[in-house]
């Protein structure tokens, strides 16, 4: 049975096992009530859902906050300050906007921690494609830019609060293949790489222990995980969801 959480305004339910979680994830996907990206996609819910436990959401503060981007979980830039302000290590931050010079800056610290600050200027934005874009960039681009600029200064002060998760709004502008890479600039162009194959599954469930250990052991996230392998072979869904799940094994030992 899924255990009801009490919250000062109502409940949340959250599920005891794998199995559960599909069950709602299956049922959400199937609601009207999720944001569109989620509806028919109990996957992507799935996903959303294990990395929402992993941030201590619930499954509906999940849906709400964590969008799948090219099968890549990320979370709203305002979602991603709160998590970090609720961490016990949070200091403070301080964001400004330079009218003039157009730069946004963030500078954000931990307790007892040196203060560091990011800034990303109209010239950065530029350099990067994004000035102008169709979309948020042409109609609220002081405001991508704030995020731009808190993205980059939670994500190297906060890491262990976000779990690797990088902004919604930064997924958004990245190209598929670059989903996941920590880098603020467009690259230059490469050769097309050569499309990657399915990763076979004899050697699936021959390595599955081994990344079973390192995430029952802490030393990485089952994204983290799936990020590593997909570098040189593409995982299936099953494969995937295989991996998801360890997580939740781990929270019931």
């Amino acid at each position: 049975m899924n255990q009801v959480a009490k919250t000062g305004a109502g409940f949340a339910l959250q599920p005891q096992n794998i199995q559960e979680a599909m069950q709602m994830a299956d049922m959400l996907a199937k609601s009207q009530m999720v944001p569109k990206c989620y509806q028919n996609k109990p996957q992507d819910t799935l996903v959303a859902m294990m990395m929402g436990s992993e941030l201590g959401l619930n499954p509906i503060q999940a849906l709400q906050n964590i969008a799948v981007i090219n099968g890549k979980p990320s979370i709203y830039g305002d979602a991603m300050l709160a998590l970090v302000q609720n961490h016990p290590a949070f200091g403070g931050i301080k964001e400004t906007y330079d009218e003039n010079a157009m730069v946004a800056t963030c500078t954000v610290w931990r307790k007892e921690g040196e203060k560091h600050t990011v800034t990303f200027s109209k010239a950065d934005a530029e350099k990067a494609g994004l000035w102008g874009k169709a979309g948020p960039w042409s109609q609220y681009p002081k405001r991508m830019q704030t995020f731009r600029a808190r993205g980059f200064a939670l994500r190297d002060q906060f890491a262990d609060a976000l779990a690797g998760l990088i902004s919604r709004e930064e997924a958004e502008d990245m190209p598929e293949r670059d989903m996941g890479v920590a880098q603020r600039y467009e690259q230059p162009k490469q050769e097309a790489r050569p499309q990657l194959e399915h990763y076979p599954d004899e050697r699936f469930k021959a390595n599955f222990p081994k990344w079973q250990a390192i995430i029952e052991g802490g030393k990485k996230t089952p994204q983290q995980v799936i990020d590593t392998v997909e570098s040189n072979a593409i995982l299936t869904d099953e494969q995937r969801l295989q991996i998801i799940a360890l997580a939740a094994q781990g929270e019931e030992a």
